[in-house]
């Protein structure tokens, strides 16, 4: 593989509770493409969404990255410690933003009459686009997407191939600010990859559908776009992506480095398609980095 000294990846996790095998994955997949490209891998703590965060969790999630021999570049950043660059943004944004004063159930009351598609998610129809009602607060704030033509984005994704998807149609205008207070995921991802010079991101497909939303954003903000790349995620025995909200536990409990490589790295890795022999953790990252390598080449979209 062709080395690209200008590669930034990343690994972003939000501290609800400690790792669980499926972020373990999406974690191998960003380290392995970042060495891959013998670029720089950083670790970001995605902890916006305050309201979510466990105590020690961070502290847990970054040694246990420690522990399955994932070493960062540079210093860790927290979003919390960022709310500046996200408020600076909204002042860029300018007359884009305005204030929304629904809620999530007069949002779904306007779409009763919505059949198919529209009808599975909750598309704000733009209520507040052009000012709040009388005796309306503004709750959130919100991103107009044009409206005519549509906003129709694409992008080659690494893995998946071509993905594209009518913003104006499918999303609407979507919120920067939340009604609680918290800054979005949306805008905060945006902005922090734009900050660190991310020039690729690696993650689970589970956030394939944000990407438009957040070329919209770089677009808007005059961001570069990284590249993508959305790996499949783990799901448990119902068919449900793993998550702390599903019962995910645990993959580092404290065992020793041989438990730790054969009941989580191996598995992490046999999942993503690596099928590596190795006795020692060290061991496993000097075979896994080449053979990632080569599993890029089968995929649909190489750049």
């Amino acid at each position: 593989m062709t080395a690209r000294t200008s590669y930034i990846g990343r690994f972003a996790p939000s501290p609800t509770g400690p790792l669980h095998i499926g972020s373990l994955v999406a974690a191998m997949a960003s380290y392995l493409d970042a060495k891959a490209h013998h670029g720089q891998w950083l670790v970001r703590i995605e902890d916006v969404d305050v309201g979510r965060n466990v105590a020690g969790a961070d502290q847990h999630i970054l040694a246990s990255l420690q522990r399955c021999g994932m070493h960062w570049d540079g210093d860790v950043t927290w979003q919390t410690q960022r709310y500046p660059l996200y408020q600076q943004a909204i002042g860029q944004l300018g007359d884009l933003v305005y204030p929304c004063g629904c809620s999530r159930r007069e949002i779904a009351d306007s779409q009763l009459n919505l059949t198919g598609q529209q009808a599975q998610a909750l598309i704000y129809p733009g209520i507040c686009r052009d000012g709040l009602a009388p005796g309306k607060v503004g709750r959130a704030l919100r991103l107009k997407v044009p409206q005519t033509p549509h906003c129709v984005l694409s992008f080659e994704d690494r893995w998946a191939g071509h993905y594209s998807q009518d913003l104006t149609a499918e999303v609407g205008d979507f919120v920067l600010h939340r009604a609680d207070g918290y800054w979005a995921y949306q805008l905060a991802v945006v902005v922090d990859d734009g900050a660190q010079g991310i020039t690729d991101i690696v993650r689970g497909a589970d956030l394939l559908d944000s990407t438009p939303r957040q070329l919209y954003l770089q677009h808007v903000l005059g961001l570069p776009q990284p590249t993508y790349l959305h790996v499949p995620v783990v799901v448990n025995e119902v068919g449900e992506k793993l998550s702390k909200q599903t019962g995910a536990q645990a993959f580092d409990t404290g065992a020793d480095p041989q438990v730790l490589l054969r009941d989580a790295i191996l598995p992490a890795a046999r999942f993503l398609g690596l099928d590596i022999q190795a006795e020692t953790i060290d061991a496993f990252w000097r075979d896994a980095t080449p053979a990632w390598a080569q599993l890029l080449q089968t995929l649909p979209r190489q750049p």
